[in-house]
């Protein structure tokens, strides 16, 4: 629980440094809008020079620190990439309260009411650090205003009065306003580090709950797949028995039987053939459920589309449908071979049964525009898919209406098996349908070097 508790913690802290980093933009852009109102519509006399310097660090540090963190993200150590997040999260925070510091002593010091924006810091190193460093900032930033407050009470920084916002009078640099101001900050500031890190770590632990429940939910699905896979074992054993002493009497071979009992036992063994479908689907898709890893080799792509498209030729020729293939020769993959091939099975056979007599069934393969990944799409120019049934394609025992009506012995499995395979090979499926037009279903999957280099990085 307590190596969860780590990932989680690393992992949203990497994730919500590009957030400080936006963040940090949008303040930039504020601080120069706020100095610019301020000197030239407010006519207030604050030193330009030195508040506009202040405003092209910000943008130039922000700068440097977005080029590192995209730079550490591309490379391939991400776990220690992770481990290093929290360190430069704290490092960046430090230099966010020196700048904002600098902004404050030459915009009036502790009479400047942007004195409170301290409490921001506050709560983003509460969200990204641990709570001790998340103290340390607050302890940090009352110093950083004590050196200015004292510093400029002793006259050993000059004063920059807010002229024309706040009365020469209200300029009050003794050291009973100087304390009372750091005080009050001082224990707003760590207030606001105690409510937000009391609230962050409970949405911590909550995170840390949901991803132990998650990952015993998985479990028990796999230990239920795998029930389901010896159950369905054993009735494919039982089914297929049945199955050739049904197709023994139907042939004679126990000698002649009427024409009714022929007709009878000829639908039961049509029953028993679909079952048989429908429980080697149900093998498939508890197969890959119940294991942790499928096996996975260097894997040519072409002849495995090639060998299904054999598969189906003769149903192909039944309907005289136009089968064009266009799969690169050097399309390579770390993949289970057994798997890819059911994979294909399901989606060529699905363009095959749902395409009407003389349509067109297209299969292309080719290297993807996102480097690292091959695309194979397989379209029709079938009954298509209505829009409300596309997010439901991938369930188990899900058929969509049209899909019924013409083909009822479909089990519902065939695309949910698909979708298991893809995302058991760090892939990803799409479809883009129109009823009555067609569908094309899209995959995108993993190179060999691509795969290789991932296992790398994790091991």
């Amino acid at each position: 629980m307590y190596s969860i508790h780590i990932d989680i913690h690393e992992n949203t802290c990497s994730e919500r440094l590009d957030w400080l980093m936006k963040l940090r933009w949008i303040a930039s852009l504020m601080v120069f809008a706020v100095i610019t109102v301020s000197i030239h519509l407010f006519h207030l006399s604050l030193p330009a020079g030195p508040l506009y310097l202040g405003n092209i660090i910000l943008a130039v540090y922000n700068t440097i620190f977005w080029w590192y963190i995209h730079k550490t993200h591309n490379s391939s150590n991400q776990t220690n990439n992770n481990h290093k997040a929290q360190t430069f999260a704290n490092q960046q925070i430090s230099i966010d309260l020196l700048l904002l510091s600098y902004f404050i002593h030459y915009s009036g010091g502790l009479e400047n009411p942007f004195i409170f924006y301290f409490i921001f810091h506050m709560v983003i190193a509460s969200i990204l650090l641990t709570p001790k460093t998340a103290y340390f900032q607050a302890t940090l930033a009352i110093i950083l205003l004590a050196i200015i407050g004292f510093s400029e009470w002793v006259n050993l920084l000059p004063h920059y009065h807010l002229a024309g916002f706040l009365h020469p009078e209200a300029c009050n640099l003794s050291v009973t306003f100087t304390a009372g101001v750091l005080f009050s900050i001082g224990s707003t500031l760590y207030l606001t580090v105690f409510l937000a890190t009391s609230i962050e770590q409970r949405l911590r632990q909550r995170e840390v709950e949901l991803a132990e429940a998650n990952t015993q939910l998985a479990e028990q699905d796999r230990l239920k797949s795998q029930y389901v896979l010896t159950v369905s074992h054993d009735l494919r054993s039982s089914l297929s028995t049945i199955q050739s002493c049904l197709t023994v009497v139907l042939n004679n071979l126990t000698g002649e039987i009427p024409i009714p009992a022929r007709e009878m036992i000829s639908r039961a063994a049509q029953r028993a053939d679909n079952l048989i479908i429908f429980v080697k689907d149900l093998l498939n898709l508890s197969r890959i459920r119940a294991l942790k890893d499928l096996e996975k080799v260097s894997l040519k792509l072409k002849p495995c589309v090639n060998k299904i498209t054999e598969h189906w030729q003769m149903q192909i020729s039944e309907k005289e449908l136009d089968v064009k293939m266009n799969v690169s020769d050097d399309l390579e993959i770390t993949a289970n071979q057994e798997a890819i091939v059911e994979m294909l099975s399901n989606l060529i056979g699905n363009a095959v049964r749902y395409t009407p007599r003389s349509g067109k069934i297209k299969i292309l393969g080719i290297l993807d525009k996102e480097p690292g990944f091959i695309l194979l799409s397989v379209s029709d120019t079938g009954i298509g898919i209505h829009p409300e049934d596309i997010q439901k394609i991938y369930n188990d025992f899900y058929r969509a209406k049209n899909a019924e009506i013409l083909d009822k012995n479909g089990t519902g499995l065939g695309l949910s098996i698909v979708k298991q395979i893809v995302d058991a090979h760090n892939g990803s499926i799409w479809v883009e349908s129109t009823v009555g037009v067609g569908s094309t279903f899209n995959i995108k999957l993993p190179i060999a070097n691509a795969m290789e280099g991932s296992s790398d990085d994790k091991s």
